[in-house]
């Protein structure tokens, strides 16, 4: 497969784009979307789809903004490098991280676009929600998201994993994220299914947008 090619977005991600574009900005003039899940639930999968269907929306990565030393505790870099830029109309510059060379590379310019996605473990975290627009939580059980992940690293990860897991959980425990989701998405065998968060309960069945599976057949 071409790396370059990008599957068109679902029928459930045309969706939610229409949505996010009728948000008001909370980050100065930027509409700023959190995508937060366990470690291998399928974030970046997602925001690639969803940034797609919002015609070409910056995707922030924060393994960018993470490094070995600060597994989680990058909170003050992301408000200063990039949330008070964006805030003030201003183009953001952050040092995105070198997994492999452990080391942080040269600066890398975000300007504030009317939608931008923040993707990562955290990008629901308290210091970061009064600037979102919208929460999304990838609904992926963490156990079963760990072992998808552990499996995509393979065993040269192995070391890395046994130290994330417990940093994560509690990361997640001190400071979790999937209580303030307006909006839980769900992988499907065909596409996905967004349904409404802890933070925004509707109604019995609580469905904000159709799925992208194909209808049952009666």
């Amino acid at each position: 497969m071409n790396p370059s090619f990008r599957p068109a977005p679902g029928s459930a991600v045309r969706d939610l784009a229409v949505r996010i574009r009728s948000l008001s900005p909370a980050c100065g003039p930027v509409r700023l979307v959190g995508i937060d899940g366990y470690a291998g639930s399928g974030k970046s999968t997602f925001a690639t789809e969803l940034a797609a269907a919002l015609d070409g929306a910056p995707v922030l990565r924060l393994d960018d903004v993470a490094s070995h030393d600060a597994l989680f505790g990058w909170t003050g870099r992301l408000l200063d490098q990039v949330i008070a830029p964006l805030t003030r109309g201003r183009t953001a510059h952050y040092a995105p991280y070198d997994w492999t060379a452990r080391r942080f590379g040269s600066p890398r310019s975000l300007p504030p676009a009317p939608v931008i996605l923040v993707e990562g473990v955290g990008a629901g975290r308290r210091a970061l929600r009064p600037h979102l627009a919208l929460l999304l939580w990838m609904e992926l059980p963490r156990e079963e998201a760990w072992a998808r992940g552990r499996s995509r690293d393979g065993e040269e990860q192995r070391e890395f994993w046994d130290g994330w897991v417990p940093a994560e959980r509690r990361h997640f425990a001190e400071d979790p994220s999937r209580p303030f989701a307006d909006l839980l998405v769900r992988q499907r065998p065909e596409g996905y299914e967004v349904l409404a968060g802890p933070a925004r309960p509707l109604g019995p069945d609580r469905s904000v947008t159709h799925g992208d599976e194909p209808p049952a057949v009666c």
